[in-house]
């Protein structure tokens, strides 16, 4: 067996802080495996024996490197786990609210928890916040102005231990779904008969998939969709440092409190590289009734040196799982709806071109546009099941004390001559 170095035995060879140590691991140039207790780092002693000798590797330009050690989600090629669980597996066998418990506090709640609720006063000032919107506004714009006001209803707010935390998690999550106005402006219906696994209940009680579905769908929920919608709120939940996730991270690292901290994190998921592409997908799923009218659409996007939005990923290079597992429940949910051969359509179009594969972004499209929801819809549904993963890198971040702070390489002109 090779002789092994501990992370701290590693920098000082190198004569790097333990920090550039894992940029290392995260450029390949360091290959690490975990110690016994599943925490700490070890490297192969001649690896790093090699490296030392050669000099530290030059970056390559226009990179950066920002490694934070995390618990809470593993990504290993395709495979993708919170905490040590498959989170394929989690998403049909767990409700959303059990696995938020998960990702925050490693465990899942024992017996029949209860369904979780929003303070009153947080809903009504959720709700009053929207008045000056637009009708028109998405919902992620809402879910935007919603969050900061629910915070002003929150006098325990600054309190940073996790069990409070946690309880802001759930007040904030709940209060996501049920302010958000209903389909046509009124609160919408969930199916009887609704598997209880997925939360069926009314707008104001049940899991919070039923409670999501009853403000964004214009119909009546099927089992099944409302099973897939729940395990969509799962797969979304994290991915390790994502933008959004990395943005609420660096405001959790200087204290601020977990609404900002959402507020911060929905503020970057907005992007169009990030959950915002699912809003790009639904726009290519309307632009063809017909699957006959995807070959031109899809093409025509290409002519003008667009991406086609949905499709490919910078981590998954062998295909996105999430979005795997989500179009299958979709398909199953809903084998004969016309916008899914849409959807199936425009896969294989963008394959035909030997374009990569789909991603959870345009899976989160065509369940919307299965379901009947509004635009929109798909980011909206990544923003509040992001949420729970916000809440758990927080609560990660109070835990080390220390301000997330980056340098910036310099690049610009030198110093002014005579002045």
């Amino acid at each position: 067996m090779a002789d092994l170095m501990t992370a701290a035995e590693a920098a000082q060879r190198l004569g790097v802080k333990q920090t550039t140590l894992y940029a290392y691991v995260s450029r390949g140039v360091l290959f690490r495996r975990k110690a016994a207790d599943g925490r700490g780092s070890l490297f192969d002693a001649g690896e790093v024996e090699q490296l030392a000798r050669r000099g530290r590797p030059r970056r390559q330009a226009g990179s950066a490197d920002i490694v934070i050690e995390s618990a809470i989600t593993e990504i290993a090629g395709s495979q993708f786990r919170y905490r040590g669980a498959d989170v394929t597996d989690l998403a049909v066998r767990r409700s959303f609210e059990d696995v938020a418990g998960w990702l925050w506090a490693g465990r899942f709640p024992a017996g029949s928890p209860q369904p979780w609720r929003a303070r009153a006063e947080a809903v009504a000032a959720g709700q009053a916040a929207q008045a000056a919107l637009p009708p028109g506004a998405l919902p992620l714009e809402r879910l935007q102005v919603i969050v900061p006001a629910m915070a002003a209803t929150d006098p325990l707010r600054l309190q940073l231990d996790p069990p409070a935390v946690m309880a802001a998690g759930q007040n904030m999550i709940t209060g996501m779904a049920e302010c958000l106005p209903g389909a046509a402006g009124r609160p919408g219906e969930v199916a009887a008969g609704t598997a209880a696994g997925t939360g069926a209940g009314p707008a104001h009680g049940g899991a919070i998939a039923g409670r999501l579905w009853s403000r964004l769908a214009g119909r009546r929920a099927t089992s099944a969709l409302l099973g897939a919608l729940s395990a969509a709120l799962v797969l979304v939940a994290d991915h390790e440092l994502a933008a959004s996730t990395l943005a609420a991270r660096v405001a959790a690292s200087v204290r601020a409190d977990p609404y900002a901290v959402v507020a911060t994190g929905l503020g970057a998921v907005s992007g169009a590289l990030h959950g915002g592409a699912s809003l790009g997908a639904e726009t290519l799923l309307s632009a063809a009734a017909v699957p006959a009218e995807v070959p031109p659409v899809v093409r025509d996007l290409l002519r003008r040196g667009e991406r086609v939005p949905g499709f490919g990923h910078f981590v998954y290079r062998a295909g996105d799982p999430r979005a795997a597992l989500l179009l299958d429940l979709v398909r199953a949910a809903a084998p004969r709806d016309g916008r899914l051969a849409v959807a199936e359509a425009v896969r294989a179009e963008v394959a035909a071109r030997g374009l990569p594969g789909p991603n959870i972004d345009f899976a989160l499209a065509v369940l919307s546009r299965v379901a009947g929801m509004p635009d929109g819809a798909g980011e909206a549904i990544f923003a509040v099941g992001r949420t729970a993963g916000w809440i758990a890198h927080a609560i990660e971040e109070y835990a080390r004390a220390t301000p997330l702070r980056p340098r910036a390489v310099y690049t610009g002109p030198g110093p002014a001559q005579g002045s």
